[in-house]
């Protein structure tokens, strides 16, 4: 059965960023995480997702639109 979640070191290396980024942005609620008592977990596709989304929200600001 292939993993569907990875980790808050593992989600840090993916996107090339320390885990405490990975942290600040869980904190604020604006990272899709989900939570298993203590534990923090990401499902790639939803990662994947809010690369997109915020990818797509620069170009429109950099578009002026």
């Amino acid at each position: 059965m292939e993993r569907c979640t990875i980790t808050v070191h593992q989600v840090a290396e993916y996107l090339g960023v320390h885990t405490d980024t990975i942290y600040d942005l869980v904190r604020e609620g604006s990272f899709p995480h989900i939570r298993f008592g203590r534990k923090i977990l990401f499902s790639m596709e939803a990662i994947d997702g809010w690369i997109r989304e915020k990818a797509s929200a620069s170009v429109i600001r950099e578009d002026g639109e």
